[in-house]
């Protein structure tokens, strides 16, 4: 459908704002990077899934609360930039019948938080601030032990969401924003799917050297690993196994350069009786999120690490899920 007010002006948005309403343009592209940047990391944490026991299911099962501007570019960019099945998709929203984009595929919208909770194993939190208490009531005692919760909301706290949820699985970046020259990186990605195939969008994204003045601490990248470590706890992997399949990530890039080891993810005390064939103790995503970890003063140390996953990220934004 054409734009019949394209040529026109006078009713651009910019138009009735006055000269210093105008200086503050640049919130609209920090907006548009925070919601690329959010869809771009949830895009890979969507994918973060535990080897499977026998009798158990084996494809990821992905709920998202809320169908706003954001929950919707983030089930388009999961249905276009993933191999997850859109039945495995499903969403909880207080108009479920505006899910127009939706209607012809297999991903069910509905109205009932609890059914959503009680059925995900990764679950993002895509409503406003506002409605996080009414949500987190019904959310409460539903969520599986297991489940992981993504939460977007930057207005509550990751502790006073717990608190709420009573779940302390929760991963929630936080994002500080700078003034910058080069905030205008942001506004071509509108349509976040398509936007996650642009090279540029991909690099100023990258959660350890941001662009666009924002900015992701490596407390949220610890948390990352450290889910991955319990994905392996909990499919019951002995260390040695864990560790080799964390360093995979690292491999196609950086080789066997990275020399990750028990130390570095949990004390030393308990590293070093921890035997080859023995899971690695579940690890609190609380404590990686706002305490100092044995692996967050391993990444701090190692510059040459941190370039690696760097260049692991970029690898797995440009390349199609697996």
């Amino acid at each position: 459908m054409a734009d019949i007010v394209a040529d026109l002006s006078t009713l651009c948005f910019e138009s009735g704002l006055a000269d210093d309403e105008k200086k503050l343009l640049y919130l609209r592209a920090r907006s548009a990077g925070l919601i690329f940047c959010g869809c771009a990391i949830r895009r890979r944490t969507a994918k973060i899934r535990k080897p499977v026991a026998p009798g158990e299911h084996d494809d990821l099962r992905v709920g998202i609360l809320g169908l706003g501007h954001l929950g919707k570019q983030l089930c388009l960019a999961l249905l276009e930039k993933t191999k997850i099945k859109p039945s495995h998709i499903k969403i909880s929203t207080r108009r479920p019948e505006l899910a127009v984009e939706f209607v012809h595929t297999e991903v069910e919208c509905f109205f009932d938080n609890r059914r959503l909770a009680a059925w995900a194993d990764v679950l993002f939190l895509c409503c406003l601030p506002s409605q996080i208490p009414k949500v987190c009531v019904d959310l409460r005692s539903h969520l599986a032990k297991h489940c992981l919760v993504y939460s977007f909301t930057s207005a509550i706290p990751v502790t006073r969401l717990a608190k709420l949820l009573g779940h302390d699985y929760i991963l929630k970046p936080k994002y500080d924003v700078v003034s910058c020259d080069t905030v205008d990186v942001w506004l071509s990605c509108s349509h976040v799917a398509s936007a996650l195939a642009d090279p540029l969008l991909i690099e100023a994204s990258c959660p350890l050297t941001m662009k666009g003045g924002i900015s992701l601490g490596l407390n949220w990248v610890c948390a990352v690993l450290y889910i991955l470590l319990n994905i392996c706890t909990s499919a019951s992997l002995g260390s040695s196994e864990a560790l080799l399949l964390i360093k995979s990530i690292f491999k196609e890039k950086c080789g066997d350069t990275v020399q990750l080891n028990a130390h570095s993810f949990i004390n030393s005390s308990y590293a070093s009786s921890l035997l080859s064939d023995e899971p690695f103790p579940w690890i609190s995503l609380m404590d990686a999120q706002i305490r100092e970890t044995p692996l967050l003063r391993f990444l701090s140390s190692s510059k040459s690490v941190q370039q690696c996953l760097s260049a692991a990220y970029k690898s797995q934004m440009e390349t199609p899920a697996k």
